[in-house]
């Protein structure tokens, strides 16, 4: 009856009928496309709808190194929670391979870290660049003024980031690739506590950029590592084939948006 009403309001038939079979009409197939079409219109609208209500309310979770956590991400998060209020965000602040760890279990929608080698169940999206420095108190007499050779660096007191596992891999294998060797003077877990003894005159601190102090104390110099030149690039890290929430898809692009910039 339907159809017959359907046919009744387009003055054409839609369907040829025999007792053994129907099928559509040259006219019918046309409106059948015309129909799907409208259908996945109406499917599209309310996919869109139902996402932006999400992305209204809903929580996400986040995991961030702390070099990144402590500096530039509280500008990314001021400027999302200024755009969806109604976002519940929980922030992980973990060393890279913590990190991954996390990510893999599926404790966290995506993290902010540095590109890792040898991590194939991983997608990095690079956002920027981040040289490492070296920093110290103008007691170590750098003989360049504008950047520290490897070779150099490797005769002063070495203070590192105990949490740093990819700093220290990238880092051993520049001393490898020179035959060099360093001495580890002390190892901490917080950059700012690295920096203190590094003021204290207690040895030559090796930090990325987007940590180093600010502003400089005046007794201080910090100047990027060269031959080889060290650095990492800042990514967005996510497991492979997971596809994200609304909500994480705006975070996402918000902290894309913003640290790309950076590049």
């Amino acid at each position: 009856m339907q159809i017959k009403l359907l046919e009744d309001q387009v003055g054409v038939a839609l369907l040829h009928r025999t007792t053994r079979h129907v099928e559509l009409t040259a006219e019918g197939v046309q409106l059948l496309e015309h129909a799907k079409r409208a259908l996945g219109e109406w499917e599209h609208g309310l996919r869109e709808i139902r996402e932006a209500i999400d992305i209204q309310r809903g929580t996400l979770s986040l995991a961030c190194v702390p070099t990144i956590a402590a500096t530039i991400l509280p500008q990314v998060l001021s400027k999302f929670q200024s755009s969806y209020p109604g976002i519940s965000i929980t922030l992980r602040e973990l060393a890279a391979e913590d990190m991954l760890d996390c990510l893999r279990r599926r404790e966290t929608d995506f993290g902010i870290g540095p590109a890792m080698d040898g991590t194939t169940e991983f997608q990095f999206t690079p956002l920027f660049t981040d040289p490492i420095y070296a920093l110290a108190t103008h007691a170590y007499p750098f003989r360049k003024r504008h950047t520290v050779d490897l070779a150099e660096l490797s005769t002063y007191p070495i203070l590192l980031n105990s949490k740093s596992a990819a700093l220290r891999s990238m880092l051993e294998r520049a001393l490898a690739g020179r035959s060099l060797h360093m001495t580890i003077k002390f190892e901490v877990e917080h950059s700012h506590t690295l920096g203190a003894l590094a003021a204290a005159g207690l040895g030559v601190g090796i930090l990325p950029k987007v940590a180093l102090p600010h502003p400089l104390k005046r007794n201080m110099q910090a100047l990027p590592i060269t031959n080889p030149a060290l650095e990492r690039t800042v990514c967005i890290v996510s497991l492979k084939g997971r596809s994200f929430s609304p909500s994480a898809g705006a975070l996402a692009a918000t902290v894309h948006r913003l640290l790309k910039a950076k590049s």
